[in-house]
């Protein structure tokens, strides 16, 4: 059984810690080097309050902060293995703890040419990367990342639970969390400098996709003010019911702890029936298919056209988002800097479009 409230853990329940740190403000590499040193030591205190604990997950941005300055990003930007991992790393192995660390920016293969990636790193307990982790949707139109190109992956984390990575915005695509769930996750990690305004869709839709995959979600949010944004925080644990085990309020360095049992989450995935999405997903209506003679299996068929298209005629899929919104990355309402405006004739266009409801 998960629960909370207690700082233990057992052989079927895995101790993960949310963290909820202080967004920074940095901007040199010695500062962001000072930075780091405080989370390592923030994870060998934390552990020695919590016993129990398996894993401890930070917020993204908490390492490097979120460096407005285009050309202290790439002069911060990072290799990874490098100097950040290597402490990290050493820091799990002494403390022997499973951590989830931020890295904004991770040097582009082409660095400097181009915008670095958005990673998280997951770190074992000898101190080893096991899974890394490139935003795939970054937070257009303020984010520059280039987007992630290593899909969404799952490792056998602390205990043998199964372990996906995402990264704040991600988790508002629901098509990232399926994607986790259908290759195994027990738990999606969401690391997330997620800021006012949009603090209740936010702490929504964890749960939410908690409950519509069955899986376990760490959720590790910024708290505090850069200078720019207000980070809400709300770090939460939640469990595969998507009921909140544990959540923090807006407090800077607030904990949440929980205990995630492995065996619950397997026997639910197991035997629930009626609210067993991953299963009737790609079983439609079984029920009425083996009365109707045909089978045990139910449909296994994907019904969804734009998913078909998608995958068929990328291109296309482009196209019939464009008609429902819009056909240009910028708009003339509200000019974002680094993005290009609409042409008059654009503008125009659209006008169009919205008075006359064409397609």
């Amino acid at each position: 059984m998960s629960r909370h409230g207690d700082i233990s853990s057992s052989a079927d329940t895995v101790g993960v810690c949310v963290f909820q740190y202080p967004m920074p403000r940095l901007h040199t590499n010695e500062e962001v080097i000072e930075n780091a040193k405080k989370i390592c030591e923030i994870v060998k205190g934390t552990k020695i309050g919590l016993p129990g604990m398996d894993l401890i997950v930070f917020p993204e941005y908490s390492t490097m902060g979120i460096m407005y300055d285009r050309q202290e990003m790439f002069d911060t930007a990072c290799a990874i293995p490098g100097p950040l991992t290597d402490m990290f790393g050493e820091t799990c192995k002494e403390a022997g703890v499973w951590g989830v660390f931020s890295l904004t920016g991770e040097q582009h293969e082409e660095h400097p040419k181009k915008n670095p990636y958005n990673t998280l790193v997951l770190i074992n307990d000898k101190g080893e990367i096991v899974q890394k982790y490139r935003k795939l949707l970054p937070w257009t139109p303020i984010e520059g990342w280039t987007p992630g190109n290593l899909g969404t992956i799952v490792t056998e984390g602390p205990k043998g639970m199964k372990v996906s990575m995402i990264i704040c915005d991600d988790g508002n695509y629901p098509e990232i969390w399926r994607d986790c769930a259908m290759k195994g996750a027990e738990l999606i990690i969401r690391p997330q400098g997620y800021m006012y305004p949009a603090k209740d869709q936010q702490v929504q839709v964890s749960k939410t996709m908690a409950w519509c995959n069955q899986v376990y979600v760490a959720v590790a949010n910024a708290a505090g003010f850069d200078g720019v944004y207000t980070y809400f925080g709300h770090s939460a644990i939640i469990g595969s019911d998507g009921r909140t085990l544990g959540e923090c309020g807006t407090e800077s360095n607030g904990i949440q702890y929980a205990q995630l049992s492995i065996s619950g989450i397997r026997d639910a995935r197991a035997n629930d029936q009626s609210q067993n999405q991953l299963f009737k997903l790609t079983h439609r209506g079984y029920t009425g298919v083996y009365a109707n003679g045909d089978g045990e299996k139910g449909v296994a068929e994907c019904p969804f056209d734009w998913y078909k298209t998608w995958v068929n005629n990328p291109k296309l899929a482009q196209e019939m988002a464009e008609k429902v919104t819009r056909k240009t990355i910028g708009v003339s309402c509200c000019p974002v800097a680094g993005i290009p405006q609409p042409t008059e004739e654009e503008d125009e266009l659209l006008e169009l479009t919205n008075e006359l409801d064409l397609s």
